[in-house]
């Protein structure tokens, strides 16, 4: 997540359809209205319905959890059709799960590890073949895989500094969640819950250095958190990728500014230090 995405609104029961309601069996259930993660959705009853942006990436994400375990980790099992589908009408569903959003940091990291150790024999899936967004694109800019052209006032400049320190990694590429620092939910005895799956194919320890940067730079999190996971491999080049990442992120968002560039220019001074 970044700081110029702003929060879903809560969505209004009647932005929901009947018939998607009809095709997962809670035509019965009042919806009501929440926003789980930061993401818009209906709660009916003990089913989950929430608009998704690419039904390609949702009916794989159901896919992969479907069976999917994972130690100290809940998942958000998803719900098929009447008709045997993941997706309806571009609405998916899933088994809704309590949870509060509350920073702990260090606890997503911890969960980030869980949740990959679990998905790295999930094989590549194929949807990212010709993927072509803002973050397939800035991930492949952080790995120095592609050069885009970003704005230099609100990311672009401090990327060129930072990727100058890039060094060739032996880390092992993976299905990883990209996107967790926010994603997750923390029930009464603080076992986090995660609804989904935003596929990258990039190492583990990425994906855990990404929480960290965002967990710094908008989370509020101290600056030690960086230093409590340096045990991983390659640490620091893993940080590195991740902060390049976010930069390049920022520096493509339509929202962007330079004042809101600030949390990640102090998280590229952290990392910076360590190379």
């Amino acid at each position: 997540m970044t700081a110029v995405r702003p929060l879903a609104p809560a969505p209004t029961a009647s932005a929901l359809p009947e018939h998607v309601r009809v095709a997962f069996g809670v035509r019965e259930t009042v919806p009501r209205p929440v926003v789980w993660a930061g993401q818009r959705a209906w709660h009916c009853g003990d089913v989950l319905l929430r608009p998704v942006s690419d039904n390609v990436v949702a009916a794989w994400s159901a896919t992969v959890l479907e069976n999917l375990e994972v130690d100290g980790v809940r998942l958000a099992r998803p719900v098929r059709s009447s008709d045997g589908r993941w997706v309806v009408a571009g609405w998916a569903a899933s088994r809704h799960l309590a949870g509060t959003s509350e920073p702990r940091h260090d606890d997503v990291v911890a969960a980030s590890l869980r949740l990959h150790a679990a998905t790295a024999t999930v094989l590549r899936p194929r949807l990212l073949d010709d993927r072509d967004d803002l973050l397939s694109r800035s991930a492949a800019a952080a790995f120095g895989e592609v050069r885009l052209d970003l704005d230099p006032l609100t990311g672009g400049e401090l990327f060129a500094d930072l990727a100058a320190h890039r060094r060739p990694i032996r880390l092992t590429p993976q299905v990883v969640h990209g996107e967790l620092f926010g994603a997750m939910l923390f029930d009464r005895s603080g076992v986090p819950a995660v609804l989904d799956l935003v596929p990258f194919w990039r190492p583990a320890e990425w994906a855990a250095a990404v929480v960290v940067v965002d967990a710094i730079a908008w989370g509020g999190a101290d600056d030690a958190l960086m230093d409590r996971w340096s045990e991983l491999p390659e640490w620091p080049q893993a940080l590195l990728r991740a902060v390049l990442h976010r930069l390049a992120l920022h520096a493509q968002h339509p929202d962007a500014t330079a004042a809101s560039l600030g949390g990640l220019e102090r998280v590229a001074g952290l990392v910076s230090t360590r190379l």
